[in-house]
C-alpha cells in the first residue's frame, strides 16, 4: 500500500532557525520531533534564490532554464495569478501532483501556491484553499481563496492554512492522499515582521536577546530591507513566525496520530529557499540586493522526512543535494517510473536507510543573469555578462568573505568549475528559457 504524503513547504526559511539544527533560542519542538522520527538532510539547497521557481522545481524536477519560471509571480504582464489571463505556469510539464492524482491520490492545496492561476484547483488538486499571490503584507486580515472566491481570512493566516489541512487530512484519510502545504511564514518581509508579530509566540520572544541573528554592518550590495537589519523587533517577529510555522506542523503530527494514519504517512518538511537575516550583511533574498547574491543562507533549505513504516528514525544524511533533486527521489520511493530528462538524482536510497551513491557532490542554482556551482570544497558564482563574479573556498572561508575568483592559483578549480556549470546549463536548459543565451522568463521581468 502507498503511503500517504503531507509535503510541508514553509517560505524564506533556513535551516538555523531550527532547534533539530542547532539553533537553541527559537522553538521549533515540533519539527524537531519530526527529525528525531525520520530523516535530516543537512546539506540540502535550492536551485534558485526567491520563491515561485523553486516550488516549480519542486514540482517538476526542472530547473528555472527548463521550466521557464526565473523569478517569483508578481511583476509580470500578463499576470499569471488571478485575472482573465491568468494560468497555471507549470502545466505543461509531468508534476508530482497530477501523477499521484492519475495513481488513485486525492490530492489537496492549502496556503500558498505562487505558480499561477490561483482561483482555480490545478494540476490534479481537488481540495483548494490558496493566497491569491506570492506576497505577504501581513498575517491578519489578508486575501485568501475558498471555493473560487477572494475573500478576506479573519484568522491568523499560518492557522488557516493549517485548519484547512487538518480538515482535507480528515476527509481523506480512509484513501491514499497527498497533501501540499504551503506555509507563507516564517517569511521575514512583511510589515508585521516590521511593527511586531501578534501570534501567541510573540510575547515569549518579546525580550530574547537571540543571539543567533548575526550583527554587523550592512552589506553594500543590499538595496531593501536595509531597515531590518540589526534591528530587535524584525528578528523577534521573524523567530515568532517561525514558531508559528512550527505550531502547524504540531497540528498536523496530532491529526495523523489521531486517525491511526501516521505510520502510513510520509511527512515532509522544507522550504521554498533560506534567509539571510543578517548573515552577510543581508536581509533577505537574492533578488534584495543588486547584483542579486547567492549567499549560503540563502540557498540552504531544511529537508526532513518522516515515515514510520519505512524510515529508520534519528537518521542523518550529510550529502549534499538540491530541490531538483526532490521529484525524482519521490517516484523512486514510492516505486512510479521516472517522468521525462530530469537533472536531479535519487536520494531514495538514505530514506530507506540504504547506502547512498553518489559519484561527486555537487548543486548547480540559477537567478536570471546569475548562475552557481559548488561542491563541499568550492563555489563559483558567474554573472552574465559582464559580472561581478566570486569564487569562495568553502572549507576554509564557509562565510564567503573572500573572494578568490581569478586568483592564479585558483585557476585550475575556477576552470573546472567553470566547464561543468557550463555543461550542465548546455544539457539541461531549453533554449526557450536560457536566459544567457536570450531566452525569456514567465515571470516577465528582464535581466538585470
Amino acid at each position: 500500500m502507498r503511503p500517504n504524503i503531507v509535503f510541508i513547504i514553509s517560505d524564506n526559511q533556513s535551516p538555523w532557525t531550527m532547534g533539530c539544527y542547532g539553533n537553541d533560542e527559537i522553538r521549533t519542538p515540533n519539527c524537531d520531533r519530526l527529525a528525531d522520527q525520520g530523516v535530516r538532510f543537512t546539506n540540502a539547497f535550492c536551485v534558485n534564490p526567491v520563491c515561485s521557481p523553486n516550488r516549480a522545481t519542486y514540482m517538476t524536477g526542472r530547473i528555472p532554464s527548463r521550466h521557464g519560471v526565473h523569478n517569483w509571480l508578481g511583476g509580470e504582464k500578463p499576470d499569471a495569478q488571478v485575472g482573465p489571463e491568468a494560468y497555471c505556469t507549470i502545466a505543461e510539464f509531468d508534476t508530482l501532483p497530477q501523477i499521484l492524482a492519475d495513481e488513485g491520490y486525492s490530492c489537496g492545496m492549502t496556503g500558498k501556491w505562487h505558480l499561477g492561476d490561483s482561483l482555480n484547483p490545478q494540476l490534479g488538486f481537488g481540495y483548494w484553499f490558496a493566497k491569491p499571490r506570492g506576497h505577504t503584507r501581513t498575517f491578519y486580515d489578508s486575501e485568501a481563496i475558498w471555493q473560487g472566491e477572494i475573500y478576506r481570512e479573519p484568522r491568523y493566516y499560518l492557522d488557516a492554512i493549517t485548519d484547512h489541512a487538518v480538515d482535507f487530512i480528515r476527509h481523506h484519510a480512509e484513501q491514499p492522499f497527498f497533501l501540499h502545504l504551503g506555509f507563507n511564514g516564517p517569511y521575514g518581509l512583511d510589515q508585521d515582521m516590521r511593527d511586531g508579530h501578534r501570534n501567541r509566540h510573540a510575547e515569549y520572544y518579546a525580550h530574547k536577546p537571540l543571539t543567533c541573528f548575526p550583527r554587523g554592518e550592512t552589506h553594500p550590495w543590499l538595496v531593501q530591507n536595509r531597515d531590518c537589519m540589526n534591528n530587535d523587533t524584525t528578528m523577534r517577529s521573524y523567530a515568532s513566525a517561525v514558531s508559528g510555522c512550527d505550531d502547524g506542523v504540531g497540528a498536523i503530527l496530532a491529526t495523523l496520530d489521531d486517525l491511526g494514519v501516521a505510520d502510513n504517512t510520509l511527512v515532509i518538511y522544507t522550504a521554498d529557499h533560506g534567509l539571510c537575516a543578517g548573515h552577510n550583511g543581508m536581509w533577505g533574498m537574492g533578488d534584495h540586493s543588486r547584483p542579486r547574491h547567492m549567499f549560503q543562507q540563502n540557498l540552504r533549505i531544511p529537508l526532513i522526512f518522516r515515515h514510520p513504516e519505512v524510515i529508520t528514525a534519528g537518521g542523518v544524511v550529510e550529502e549534499m543535494s538540491c530541490n531538483y533533486d526532490f521529484f525524482p527521489s519521490m517516484l523512486d520511493y514510492l516505486g512510479l517510473p521516472q517522468q521525462g530528462q530530469v537533472p536531479g538524482k535519487s536520494y531514495a536510497a538514505a530514506l530507506r536507510a540504504e547506502k547512498l551513491v553518489r559519484d561527486d557532490e555537487i548543486t548547480f542554482h540559477e537567478y536570471e543573469e546569475t548562475r552557481a556551482v559548488q561542491t563541499p570544497a568550492w563555489k563559483l558564482i558567474r554573472r552574465h555578462p559582464d559580472g561581478p563574479d566570486e569564487l569562495y573556498d568553502m572549507v576554509h572561508d564557509p562565510g564567503e568573505r573572500v573572494n578568490l575568483v581569478d586568483r592564479p592559483d585558483c585557476a585550475d578549480v575556477q576552470a573546472d568549475l567553470d566547464a561543468r556549470l557550463m555543461d550542465f546549463f548546455a544539457r539541461h536548459a531549453a533554449p526557450e528559457y536560457d536566459v544567457w543565451a536570450g531566452g525569456r522568463s514567465k515571470a516577465g521581468r528582464p535581466v538585470c
